[in-house]
């Protein structure tokens, strides 16, 4: 079947216009080559070394069945994003690439993604054989499906078990732990235990000085914009909160709501306690592994994608405990899912088909899974790596538990996504300094949702 071009100038504008847009964030890029799945190569995009290893097994193993062959290139985050956004632009790029739920909207009303639904290959996937609600993710509101999941993430607790003793706590003290927007409960009892001022005063001890911080209770890689996903998401999503109204393709934010509000008075005022990094520190150290390695934090709440790195540490004796429990009455994390696209302007559609079916499959996905790195989207592969993992030593449960239950909330999925992050960030950013109040959320809120009166 035919590929989906942009063929009306109006739409190659805007095109340029929007996906340019998207780009403005990012690092300066470097020529592309052009797109085409020719003569049983496919081009295939990925952004994390750590995955690289896995899915050259699956390319090894794609060639062996089909006798065609996959070249992968793989980029640094930033650089993978700009790339990708300059050669779709451009009308190239690769034929597949790696995409992300809070990045292919914008693709899909540009035009730059082909229809999974229309091509033989992808067609005939089975949508209820990844995990619930990771397809769903990927439809467009045109009817289209435009990404084969291909794994799944929620966030847990990393923590250092020294950091743990020496405040005369234990692995126990970690698990059942709750929350509340109000004091904090007694998770941030334990974040107030785990900071030591640089007198060795902790948190919770009288003559504990906040302006003089050796070691943070927890630790964070910034504000979190507007999505918040290993930040303050968690907390939010406990209270019944969602940042959309809708789950998919949402029309109106709801920063307005107290909920979130409370939630983000809470949290930034973690850092006025001292019991969280300060704006200016994390502004020369968002690294979150790196703070727990080096001692600044003791723990931080993080997504399963960085599993190896925390685990990979020297000298912390890695812990992984539950999101604390809301006021719903459990923890919520977020669930996020990545997928593989398909270009437009690719010169062979079936056969770039055939690789994303390959690598939405059990043969593929069980390979990924055994490398643990990531929790591949169907359950074969999920399983698989829970028991790489669990060879290791290491118990993922916290994370995958969270599925089980049905514990989670989707990524916000809505077009204008880099628009709305361009608009929160520095307000995000400025109520973390402490020279914006929560409250100023209600008014950008109105400047998100008018971003969709004229869709």
């Amino acid at each position: 079947m035919s590929a989906v071009r942009i063929n009306d100038a109006r739409k190659k504008i805007a095109a340029v216009t929007g996906l340019a847009a998207a780009a403005t964030t990012l690092a300066a890029c470097s020529t592309v080559g052009a797109s085409g799945a020719t003569d049983g190569v496919v081009d295939y995009w990925l952004w994390d070394a750590n995955q690289l290893p896995a899915y050259q097994a699956c390319a090894d193993a794609y060639q062996e069945e089909t006798g065609n062959e996959v070249r992968i290139s793989q980029y640094n985050f930033d650089d993978y994003w700009n790339k990708l956004t300059a050669a779709l632009v451009a009308g190239a790029g690769p034929d597949v690439f790696t995409d992300h739920v809070g990045r292919y909207p914008e693709y899909v009303t540009r035009g730059a993604l082909l229809d999974l639904n229309t091509l033989e290959a992808t067609a005939s996937i089975d949508h209820d054989e990844f995990h619930p609600g990771l397809a769903e993710m990927w439809e467009g509101p045109d009817g289209g499906w435009y990404g084969v999941p291909k794994d799944f993430d929620t966030v847990a607790l990393f923590y250092d078990r020294n950091q743990l003793e020496e405040a005369g706590l234990t692995d126990e003290d970690m698990q059942n732990l709750t929350w509340n927007p109000q004091d904090g409960g007694t998770y941030e009892d334990v974040i107030a235990r785990l900071t030591v001022d640089e007198n060795g005063v902790r948190g919770d001890e009288e003559g504990f000085d906040p302006e003089n911080v050796a070691t943070y209770g927890i630790g964070t890689g910034g504000s979190g914009s507007y999505v918040g996903q290993t930040e303050w998401s968690q907390y939010a999503f406990s209270t019944g909160w969602h940042h959309t109204d809708e789950t998919l393709w949402a029309t109106e934010y709801q920063f307005d709501e107290p909920e979130v509000q409370d939630t983000l008075a809470w949290y930034f005022g973690l850092a006025e306690k001292g019991y969280m990094p300060p704006y200016d520190v994390v502004g020369t150290n968002s690294d979150v592994v790196g703070q727990v390695g080096s001692g600044m934090a003791a723990m931080v709440p993080n997504g399963s994608w960085l599993i190896t790195s925390f685990a990979a540490l020297e000298g912390v004796d890695l812990g992984i405990a539950p999101l604390p429990s809301g006021p719903v009455g459990h923890p919520v994390s977020m669930y996020n899912g990545l997928g593989d696209s398909i270009n437009a302007e690719t010169d062979n559609p079936e056969l770039a088909a055939e690789w994303v079916a390959f690598l939405g499959s059990d043969t593929c996905q069980e390979i990924v899974g055994s490398y643990a790195v990531v929790f591949p989207a169907r359950p074969a592969g999920t399983e698989a790596a829970i028991e790489a993992f669990g060879e290791q030593g290491i118990d993922v449960t916290p994370f995958t538990d969270l599925v089980d239950a049905g514990h989670t909330a989707l990524y916000p999925l809505a077009d204008h996504a880099s628009t709305v992050d361009a608009t929160m960030l520095p307000v995000m950013d400025g109520i973390y300094i402490g020279q914006r109040d929560v409250e100023t959320l209600t008014e950008v809120n109105e400047q998100l949702n008018a971003l969709y009166e004229n869709d």
